[in-house]
């Protein structure tokens, strides 16, 4: 709030602007106040002789449907008595009106146990437990990947081959992908070995791998692989559908490529030749959103901060040219986050991986 002497001396300011020939409107402006909020002050100066705000002691009419201090402790004798101690107010709330009691709506009881601090889980059974999505944090390549299944049409319905893609979840570079004409743990387990091969990881080096809950995921074959070579697999919430959202998302980028076939491929090995273009086009050529349309290729190798810095030169250049299609603004954002994180919406702290492991 504006303080009594605040207002007297912007009354007083704007007297003097509009005596010397300025808009009230303008003058105004100028101390960033409403035009009604000064006539407002005026009024108020005439009618209680000062400049004092009146809302803090301004009487305040109670509402006529609020329960009054008796009622509201009737309500909470009567939650916490042994016969209803263990019931929620939707069953309290009838019960009572079985015995022709009234005490108040359900809406009023559960505003009343929160405001008590009284708001808990009632009865012996367990609370509801809510399965928060796994998050995992990178600020480097090859600390959490991500990998799924998705199936390509084969050259006659019901015919599929299935294609095995694995991804970085810091720079979304592609690192590993086979086709099969079946899903199963041991095809799954052979990848990883020839992925980890192929990316010179170590089997000391701290590595997440994120997944759904299919049978190939969760495989015993799988499984020992990845202990095997010292990798944390994790997997989505049973039935949730998006807690994997980066390959979902890698997938549809694949499957609405112009040159995709949807009709299906001839043969297996068209479909690895086709799949084997995508990767090439996807890693070194594909502007990835995600990572400030930066390409994979470059994120992985290093380039990524020195493209973005001359991006932000070029654009700071274009606003000194012409500073007023900027309005004041600052250019485009092209810096990258420290950190990428998997599922960020887990309201906790999550610290590198490579720290946690």
């Amino acid at each position: 709030m504006i303080s009594a002497s605040d207002r007297k001396n912007a009354v007083m300011l704007i007297d003097e602007a509009v005596a010397s020939g300025a808009s009230l409107a303008k003058a105004c402006n100028e101390l960033g106040i409403k035009e009604r909020a000064h006539y407002r002050w005026i009024r108020l100066k005439k009618e209680t002789g000062s400049y004092d705000d009146l809302r803090p002691n301004a009487e305040r009419k109670v509402p006529a449907n609020k329960l009054s201090a008796e009622e509201r402790q009737a309500v909470i004798k009567t939650v916490n008595k042994p016969e209803y101690a263990s019931m929620p107010p939707c069953e309290l709330v009838p019960a009572l009106a079985d015995e022709g009691i009234y005490i108040g709506s359900e809406s009023t009881i559960y505003r009343i146990l929160r405001e008590e601090k009284m708001q808990n889980h009632r009865g012996r059974s367990e609370a509801p437990k809510r399965n928060h999505p796994t998050t995992y944090s990178a600020d480097a390549p090859n600390q959490v990947w991500m990998w799924n299944i998705t199936y390509l049409n084969g050259p006659h319905r019901g015919m599929y081959y299935y294609l095995y893609l694995f991804t970085d979840l810091y720079d979304r570079d592609i690192v590993g992908w086979e086709i099969y004409d079946t899903e199963s743990a041991e095809h799954a387990s052979d990848l990883v070995r020839r992925t980890c091969l192929k990316q010179q990881r170590l089997t000391t080096e701290p590595l997440v791998l994120h997944s759904d809950n299919g049978s190939p995921m969760k495989g015993a074959t799988m499984l020992a692989t990845l202990y095997q070579q010292g990798i944390t697999p994790s997997n989505s919430r049973p039935r949730v559908s998006n807690d994997n959202p980066y390959a979902e998302s890698l997938f549809k980028t694949l499957k609405y490529r112009p040159n995709y076939q949807p009709k299906g491929f001839e043969s297996i090995e068209a479909a690895r030749e086709w799949v084997s273009l995508f990767v090439k086009w996807y890693n070194y050529e594909h502007h990835h959103s995600g990572i400030n349309f930066l390409t994979p290729n470059q994120m992985r190798s290093g380039k990524g901060p020195e493209i973005l810095q001359k991006r932000h030169q070029v654009y700071e250049a274009a606003k000194a040219a012409h500073p007023e299609r900027w309005n004041g603004r600052a250019t485009r954002n092209w810096s990258m986050p420290d950190k990428v994180y998997l599922n960020p919406e887990t309201k906790v702290e999550i610290t590198n991986i490579s720290k946690e492991m």
